[in-house]
């Protein structure tokens, strides 16, 4: 374990590393660890050994993908570095979405050899949704197929045009042998990747001319972020612009967030040190990031926290973990004041005070026990029993509620049942576990069957948290075909009475309603108005009205899937003195519903998919037909190095179970897929009056 040195915040870099899934996070963050002195070797994602340092989980080391965000923190000139490698695979977007949000800045890792992929493309926005500064790093570029110029190519394609190479690579493909840093003009050079230092040496001959060509564009994009600068660049030339002026300039260009500096090589090497340079240099300390802003949960003001000691403690839990030693582990990025061990803080997301139990700095799996987390550091704390992702935390004197965390609701659904009377218990603990580390899994009971469904983002993300089950919790279970997770909304507009009207000796039951159901805004979920004049619903009833309404929406109307986007307008009705009661008007709600939404044009939705498809050109056509045959929509086409093509388009998802291992078939094994959740869309009545048929038999 790497001794912990006293940084000052200046100094402290909280940063991602994300891609597309095998472009070489993992094996990257392996050989920063190496470099900075936290392991002794540098793990392997596959094959033999003990698999890489952050990939820990059984899963992770046998699949060879990362599937949780691990942390890590480690130190570099006198730089504290807390690095999260996130996943790369689409299923657990969720990961990456979460890490984004209490991180300064990103190394966004490209494969050298395919250019920027579809995933790529994903974790980018995200990075633009949560204005991440980047710098990028083209990995592989020494094997065969790798070309620095040609991935540097696609970055401007598909990504941004504001990419510029700050180091350019030495040699081609297996002829690696270094870079030229553009800053200072100077070759840093290696005979073998494994190296243990750089040796600075003279630019080659045959290069000079790129290099000088390369800073000229650097150094006129970079004068841009000063206006001095740029009156003494275009007065007196480039020649003028010392390194320090330089450097400068390209920091403060890339906090803005629209650009972004360039390098390559392998990411098991010495180069490595390189991207290490480019954090420690050009990325965001805590203090480069503006305060945050949060709402005073009593007032509903808007009051900020600034990243400094002396503020009020604030910080958001941006992720569970299970730990087998020492428990529910909730990593924490704080943002103002200090964070202790033994204090009380308050949750404002559920209101209640809580016990920081001990605060540990993770390697990983492998944990260091520290007293407090000051302000812009990232840890993990335990001991918190109701904290969940997305939840604030603060000092309970001065109370704030930062922004939560959104995540997707998850498409794809598979029922689940204990193999044992014994597995029943020991099932039902694991959900709720899993559950509580993973926003995007969720659970709950068919009212009609009795059946356990869990949901999850898609197969292999379902495939992952039932192995857990039976490793972690040692839960047998069988498990149902996958199912997809279809909605229902209305297109039309309807009122309609509810009626509960029982009388039964004694004091009876009496409630009746008006209401009048309308689409929402797509995404808008439901919305509940008021607009009862005098007191015909009495103010005690609409609240159970507005609760009978949403338990009838949530088991469905027309095929008993969840009816999403409506607005229900309660407009009249009538109460009677003694025989009402909330039950009574709940119920009438509920009445409502089932005769207004029938009247208003109901309708299937289905989850549809964005689907992306790598493939040699000569099975274009057989994917491109197969595609079509699953009642997909072709968006786009486009040509990728090597000669491959890049087909995407837009596939319902009940039609693309499976489709993983019929690609594989159809192209030899040669082609490759990425999907992810587009939107939800209305499904063709013929499908629609199918599956209606079949959930009604």
């Amino acid at each position: 374990m790497a001794k912990v040195q006293n940084v000052q915040l200046k100094d402290y870099r909280n940063i991602g590393i994300i891609a597309h899934i095998d472009a070489g996070k993992t094996t990257t963050t392996e050989g920063i660890l190496y470099r900075t002195g936290l392991t002794h070797k540098i793990g392997v994602v596959r094959g033999e050994g003990d698999g890489a340092t952050t990939d820990w989980m059984a899963q992770e080391k046998e699949r060879g993908i990362t599937i949780t965000s691990a942390a890590v923190t480690c130190f570099w000139k006198n730089h504290k570095i807390n690095i999260i490698d996130t996943p790369g695979h689409i299923d657990f977007t969720a990961e990456v979405e979460r890490s984004l949000r209490v991180l300064d800045g990103a190394v966004v890792i490209f494969d050298g050899k395919m250019g920027v992929e579809a995933q790529t493309e994903t974790v980018w926005r995200q990075a633009n949704k949560y204005g991440v500064p980047r710098v990028c790093f083209i990995n592989k570029i020494n094997q065969t197929g790798g070309d620095f110029w040609k991935s540097l190519e696609t970055i401007h394609t598909r990504l941004s045009r504001q990419a510029f190479p700050i180091h350019i690579p030495i040699g081609f493909e297996k002829e690696i042998n270094g870079v030229v840093d553009l800053i200072d003009m100077k070759a840093y050079t290696y005979s073998d990747y494994a190296d243990h230092e750089l040796v600075q040496a003279e630019i080659p001959s045959d290069m000079l001319e790129r290099a000088k060509n390369a800073r000229s564009l650097l150094v006129e994009n970079a004068v841009e972020a000063d206006d001095e600068l740029m009156m003494k660049f275009l007065d007196q030339g480039e020649e003028s612009i010392t390194v320090d002026e330089l450097k400068e300039a390209l920091r403060k260009r890339v906090l803005a967030g629209d650009f972004y500096l360039v390098t390559g090589g392998d990411g098991r090497g010495v180069i490595v040190e390189k991207v290490l340079d480019l954090v420690a240099d050009f990325l965001p300390s805590p203090l480069d990031v503006d305060a945050i802003w949060g709402v005073n949960p009593k007032t509903g003001d808007e009051i900020s926290r600034k990243p400094d000691t002396a503020e009020p403690m604030a910080g958001l839990a941006f992720k569970i973990a299970t730990d087998p030693f020492v428990g529910k582990l909730i990593f924490v990025r704080v943002y103002s004041g200090k964070l202790k061990a033994g204090s009380y803080v308050l949750n404002t997301t559920t209101g209640e005070k809580e016990r920081v139990g001990r605060i540990v700095r993770m390697h990983a799996d492998k944990r260091e026990e520290i007293a407090e987390i000051s302000a812009g550091d990232i840890a993990a704390v335990v001991g918190l029993k109701d904290t969940t992702t997305g939840n604030t935390l603060c000092e309970v004197a001065h109370p704030i509620a930062l922004e939560n965390i959104t995540f997707p609701e998850p498409p794809v659904a598979i029922a689940v049942e204990p193999k044992s009377k014994a597995d029943q218990e020991k099932m039902g603990i694991a959900l709720q576990r899993l559950a509580e580390e993973d926003p995007t899994f969720r659970i709950h009971t068919d009212e009609e069957t009795g059946q356990t469904i869990m949901s999850g983002m898609g197969e292999l993300h379902l495939d992952i948290l039932i192995d857990r089950m039976k490793r972690e919790f040692n839960v047998e279970a069988n498990i149902g075909e996958p199912q997809v997770a279809f909605r229902e909304t209305i297109k039309g507009t309807a009122g309609a009475q509810g009626k509960h009207a029982k009388q039964s000796g004694g004091r009876g039951q009496y409630g009746d309603v008006w209401v009048r159901f309308e689409p929402n805004e797509p995404g808008k979920g439901f919305e509940f108005v008021d607009e009862i004049k005098g007191g015909v619903v009495p103010q005690e009833y609409r609240k159970p009205v507005q609760q009978g309404i949403l338990e009838t929406l949530n088991s469905g109307v027309i095929a008993g899937y969840p009816v999403v986007d409506v607005k229900a307008t309660l407009y009249d009705g009538s109460y009677h003195d003694v025989d009402s009661s909330e039950l009574a008007f709940s119920l009438a709600g509920s009445l409502a519903t089932r005769a207004g939404i029938k009247q208003a044009n109901p309708i299937l939705l289905e989850p549809v998919m964005k689907v992306e498809v790598t493939t040699p050109e000569e099975f274009m056509g057989d994917v491109i037909g197969d595609l079509n045959s699953r009642r997909g929509r072709i968006d786009a086409m486009e040509d990728l190095q090597g000669g491959a093509k890049l087909i995407k388009g837009f596939v319902p998802l009940a039609q693309m179970f499976g489709y993983t291992n019929d690609l594989r078939s159809m192209s030899q094994g040669r082609a490759a897929s990425t999907m992810e959740l587009a939107q939800y869309e209305e499904v063709p009545p013929n499908v629609a009056q199918e599956i209606i048929e079949s959930r009604n038999k």
